[in-house]
């Protein structure tokens, strides 16, 4: 469910919106959709600018293959290298999570290197150029898979703007041994009078509860119990909730005649959207790539895309990571957080090419 009122929103994406997924796994639906849309576009630079884009399919294997690879290891090297390494049988479980952009981009280069180097007629920088562009659109929609898994989210806005990341506590509620046919949570339009400027906001939470054997007073017994040990006592709850734990569950319940309907209402952490100003920033390169692509094509100076890439892309990430979480513990004691240590010498990079490439200037019309 997506619902706005006033200042803040409630993010819990309808998993119907696929018909016989429980829960989409949107990351690797989208991940996978950048790499299609990639290899179109791919094929339309081969094309324009004469070169065989039969090689396309060639080129599609080295970047699916150096982005898993270059990703995960990236994130086992830079963020959590005594987990991995003490037992590497975990770096190849890659379904449970764990890629770093960082690895991606170093693994793509080498990768396409070593493409150019076994494919004759391929000039390196001429593809890395051709290649940041779809990458930037990928990212874009990498990002947008992280939305929409409720990850890599923001801190606290510490305002009454921000978004309420609600699925972590809806899959919570899902494990209760209550016979529950549905959870809602949303934003309640009657207690916008408990909003106070500090980013803890009102949050109501709806349970269809099938009747079963229950009555209304021992359903509502069961629930007091466990609805306040879920709401309150688990990391995901302490993360994106703030129910005071001295404060009494406010629990109502209907009598709706096949079902009862059960009304808790708590409070949410407003965080930063820094899912969609990541998604956005890198749709928005993809633009300026592909405008400068079709504007001078094969006169571009070799590196000049890839160096813009570099800049924009990582200095955005550099940006953006001040507003977001921490992904592993240890970066809570560094003024930089990994990401951002790791952006630096490749935005370094991207300025050294393009002030190479403009000093080369375009190259003569054909």
């Amino acid at each position: 469910m997506f619902e706005i009122i006033t200042s803040y929103i409630i993010w819990d994406p309808d998993p119907s919106v696929i018909p016989g997924w429980s829960r989409p796994p949107w990351y690797s639906i989208l991940f996978a959709l950048g790499f299609i849309i990639s290899q179109q576009f791919m094929i339309w630079f081969f094309k324009k600018e004469g070169q065989n884009p039969e090689l396309v399919d060639r080129l599609t294997v080295y970047m699916v293959l150096a982005t898993i690879i270059g990703a995960r290891l990236g994130h086992v090297l830079f963020y959590e290298p005594a987990r991995y390494l003490s037992d590497p049988i975990e770096i190849l479980k890659v379904w449970e999570g764990g890629l770093a952009s960082h690895g991606a981009a170093i693994g793509i280069l080498f990768a396409l290197w070593l493409y150019a180097k076994k494919t004759p007629g391929q000039n390196y920088l001429w593809v890395v150029d051709r290649i940041v562009i779809v990458t930037a659109m990928t990212g874009a929609l990498i990002r947008f898979g992280n939305l929409m898994n409720s990850e890599i989210g923001g801190k606290d806005t510490g305002t009454d703007s921000g978004i309420v990341y609600a699925w972590h506590t809806e899959e919570l509620l899902s494990s209760l041994k209550v016979p529950i046919v549905s959870i809602d949570p949303y934003k309640p339009a009657d207690r916008q009078s408990e909003l106070n400027g500090t980013g803890i906001v009102p949050l109501n939470i709806a349970l269809e509860i099938d009747k079963g054997q229950y009555t209304q007073e021992d359903l509502e017994n069961t629930l007091r119990s466990d609805l306040k040990y879920a709401l309150t006592q688990f990391s995901s709850s302490k993360q994106y909730l703030a129910e005071p734990l001295e404060t009494p569950l406010d629990l109502s319940i209907e009598d709706k005649g096949d079902h009862y309907l059960a009304v808790v209402k708590t409070f949410g952490k407003t965080k930063y959207p820094t899912q969609i100003y990541e998604s956005l920033s890198y749709f928005v390169i993809f633009l300026i790539l592909l405008g400068l692509w079709y504007k001078y094509q094969y006169r571009l100076p070799d590196g000049i895309l890839l160096g813009i890439f570099l800049v924009t892309v990582f200095g955005m990430r550099f940006v953006w990571e001040f507003y977001k979480e921490n992904q592993v513990e240890f970066e809570d004691s560094l003024q930089y957080n990994m990401g951002q240590i790791l952006s630096i010498p490749l935005v370094l990079g991207g300025v050294f090419l393009i002030l190479r490439a403009l000093k080369n200037g375009l190259k003569p019309e054909q």
